[in-house]
């Protein structure tokens, strides 16, 4: 699939914007949507959403009223209010200074606190283990075909031949 903005390059980058309930969808070459990316940026930055997010949050109360602390990361010195000017932490520290204020704006943005990952697919798996087999397979039947070679066993040779070829290509319609 060819890039919708130049038409040249093959699209790897899918958005899907929705202006005024209007959805529209966009294949783009990377170039393409980093300048789209750019543009976006220039009219709604991430630091602008993150702004946005955490002016929501609740803070837990203080004890004995007043203001909430103005905390800062001990180790870069990045303050709460700067990350929500810019939008980035400034060190993997500054996830436990700012731990308690962070933790509703994640849950907001991700759906969880804890990030899980993703496991690969079933189908995905069985085609790695598949690969595996080839994969060893080709390497035994390499090194038998060495020695027979060496030892003169031209038959046996020849059949080994055969078998690394259509290993290769069974690795090569596999993806590996």
């Amino acid at each position: 699939m060819l890039c919708d903005e130049c038409g040249k390059n093959k699209a790897t980058v899918h958005l899907t914007e929705i202006v005024n309930e209007q959805v529209t969808k966009l294949n783009l070459c990377e170039a393409c949507a980093k300048q789209k990316g750019s543009d976006a940026e220039q009219h709604f930055g991430i630091a602008d959403l993150l702004s946005a997010l955490s002016d929501v949050e609740t803070h837990p109360p203080v004890p004995g009223g007043g203001p909430a602390p103005k905390n800062k990361c001990a180790n870069c010195g990045l303050s709460y209010e700067d990350f929500k000017k810019i939008g980035r932490l400034g060190c993997s520290d500054c996830y436990a200074a700012f731990r308690v204020s962070l933790a509703p704006l994640l849950k907001r943005i991700h759906g969880a606190q804890q990030h899980m990952g993703k496991s690969p697919s079933p189908s995905l798996l069985k085609d790695l283990k598949l690969s595996d087999k080839f994969h060893e397979e080709l390497v035994a039947a390499k090194e038998a075909l060495v020695k027979a070679v060496r030892a003169e066993e031209f038959e046996e040779a020849a059949t080994l031949r055969d078998k690394i070829k259509f290993l290769e290509k069974k690795m090569k319609e596999n993806g590996k």
